[in-house]
């Protein structure tokens, strides 16, 4: 487990080529975890539990097969009502710490 932060990594595994992980955010957002995978350096199937769904729905449709790099690039610095970071850039928090 890597603990960030304001976040922890509790899963992180490879299993032919896909590179799962499943994240706890920050109590400051409204998500309580973030899982996706990583191929080739490319994001996956990226989902939110809890959360503003919809937002957080098409975030995840957006973000598929994009570089990861990419996305940290776009999402860095998102912050949510003052609060200094945001479920996306909780993301990024996570994928800058891999």
């Amino acid at each position: 487990m890597t603990v960030g932060d304001d976040f922890r990594v509790l899963v992180d595994t490879t299993k032919d080529g896909v590179r799962h992980i499943t994240a706890e955010p920050s109590a400051l957002v409204c998500s309580a975890q973030i899982d996706f995978d990583l191929v080739d350096g490319k994001l996956h199937n990226v989902r939110y539990i809890r959360g503003c769904n919809g937002n957080l729905q098409a975030i995840g449709r957006l973000l598929e097969g994009m570089d990861s790099n990419k996305a940290v690039e776009l999402l860095d610095g998102v912050n949510c009502n003052g609060r200094g970071t945001s479920c996306s850039d909780q993301l990024v928090r996570v994928l800058k710490s891999l």
